[in-house]
């Protein structure tokens, strides 16, 4: 039986192409965190129904748009609640996610403007896994995250 603790992660960092434009961001850190903690790859702009590729969206206030004005909440927080519900069936406490995305966003996230500007905020999958008590880090935090269990 796998005794490792789970790490919710976002599906782009393990390599697979969900991202908006239909690339990855996949992270060189992938095997070193698989030998300390069980994935659990999602992603959740895919899981609320968006196709990969799509067009970019960012957060505008309580809404996530995409440049065009098409309103994608309800995708998005379909996504994030699907997201929170795997991650209390696999008893994720921690979840090591994509920055800036509208979804997986921690602490800095795109500002609503398409110039790339950042602003202070979360992508609404960060807010709900945080009200759920789950840990956040992004892929700037894996030293963090590795240094929990190398102790």
């Amino acid at each position: 039986m796998n005794d490792k603790p789970k790490l919710l992660i976002s599906e782009c960092l393990c390599g697979v192409p969900c991202r908006y434009d239909g690339k990855d961001n996949y992270i060189e850190a992938l095997d070193l965190l698989n030998e300390y903690y069980e994935l659990v790859p999602v992603c959740p702009e895919v899981l609320g129904g968006l196709c990969t590729p799509r067009e970019p969206a960012e957060r505008q206030g309580n809404r996530i748009c995409t440049a065009d004005g098409t309103d994608v909440t309800t995708q998005f927080i379909r996504g994030a609640e699907l997201t929170v519900r795997i991650a209390i069936e696999y008893k994720c406490e921690q979840a090591l996610l994509k920055a800036k995305s509208p979804s997986c966003g921690y602490k800095r996230i795109y500002d609503g403007s398409f110039t790339r500007t950042l602003t202070d905020g979360h992508g609404c999958t960060v807010e709900a896994l945080l009200a759920e008590n789950i840990r956040i880090y992004t892929e700037h935090d894996i030293d963090l995250l590795l240094a929990q269990k190398k102790r």
